[in-house]
This record gives structure tokens, C-alpha cells and sequence, in this order.
């Protein structure tokens, strides 16, 4: 991939991960954490097509992270979807049917970003809650490095997506994402 972005290892730029994202990826095997590579990029340019546009990353290398509401009865939990850029997430019918909701929508962001300690724009799979499923669409999986959030909306993570479907509860799921028309 080659892209405007100017990478260095994660651990060595904590200050451009979100904290939770910076302790998870410290208790990685270290030949996997030097893998996992940052960038500063311009907080405005976050969501996906500016940052796409600017940084000169296909929308295919990259990938979104959605958390989920999933309700059965009086109980709500909370699920992660990463699916790439150009897909969306099934929701109510592929995500729904695999977290067994009743109901599934995206959860409230309020919610997320205090359960996260994540910034809005910067979600990523890496530090998420560890009862929470990760959702991973099995072309994100296949990826040789795809591009994430850090959990702040001043980077963004390159991460092999063989070390994501490595996640604590991450479920690598075909399909997952539908092509955006």
C-alpha cells in the first residue's frame, strides 16, 4: 500500500492512540505489536472519504469500526463491527441473527465513548471492552494491512488483518459487510 501517510511503529507515538488502545496493543506478543504501525493525521480529515481523499489510502485498505446495540428482552449488550470501508454493516439481518438479538441498531455514542475511552471517529477494535464480540468481515481479516482507528481522531492504525481476527472475541464473519450501491 502506498499512501501519503507517514508510519512508525505504535508503541514508540503512544501520544497517537487513544489509552486503552496503547495498553492493549503493549500486552500484544512484541513480534506482533511491531507490526501495528501509526500516523498523525489532521483530526477534521477522520471519516472515511476525507481521509481517503487527502491521505491517498484506497477505500478498500481501509476499514470502519461500528459498535452495536443488541437487545433481547430487557437486556442490551454491546458488540463491535469492523468491516471495510466500502461496505456497510447487516445490521438487523447477518448481525442481528450472530449476537441472537431480538434488536440490533447502532448503539448510542454517548454510550460508546464512555465505555471505550475512545474518541467518535477514532473507534477501533483494538481496546474495546474484553465482553465485548468483535465482528470482523472475513475480506478486513484477509487484508495484508488494513487502515483502523486508534481510538483518537488524530491517527489512524495500519494493522495486518490476520492480527485483528486474533482479537480477544473477535469472530471472523463472510459477508459481514454489504457493498455500499
Amino acid at each position: 500500500m502506498t499512501t501519503a501517510l507517514d508510519l512508525h511503529p505504535a508503541l514508540t507515538r503512544p501520544e497517537l492512540l487513544a489509552e486503552p488502545v496503547a495498553r492493549a496493543l503493549a500486552g500484544w506478543p512484541p513480534a506482533s505489536a511491531e507490526l501495528v504501525k501509526v500516523a498523525a493525521i489532521d483530526p477534521e480529515l477522520a471519516d472515511t472519504a476525507a481521509f481517503c481523499d487527502r491521505y491517498d489510502v484506497a477505500p478498500a485498505d481501509g476499514a470502519n469500526c461500528v459498535v452495536i446495540a443488541a437487545k433481547r428482552g430487557g437486556t442490551v449488550g454491546y458488540a463491535a463491527c469492523l468491516i471495510a470501508a466500502t461496505t456497510r454493516a447487516d445490521v438487523n439481518g447477518l448481525v442481528r441473527r450472530r449476537l441472537d438479538a431480538r434488536k440490533a441498531s447502532f448503539a448510542p455514542v454517548d454510550v460508546v465513548l464512555a465505555a471505550t475511552g475512545m474518541e467518535y471517529g477514532g473507534i477501533t477494535p483494538i481496546g474495546l471492552p474484553a465482553d465485548w464480540p468483535v465482528l470482523i468481515d472475513a475480506a478486513v481479516a484477509a487484508h495484508p494491512g488494513i487502515v483502523v482507528g486508534s481510538g483518537i481522531r488524530g491517527s489512524k492504525l495500519w494493522v495486518p488483518g490476520r492480527l485483528l481476527a486474533e482479537l480477544p472475541g473477535a469472530e471472523v464473519v463472510p459477508d459481514l459487510g454489504i457493498p455500499i450501491a
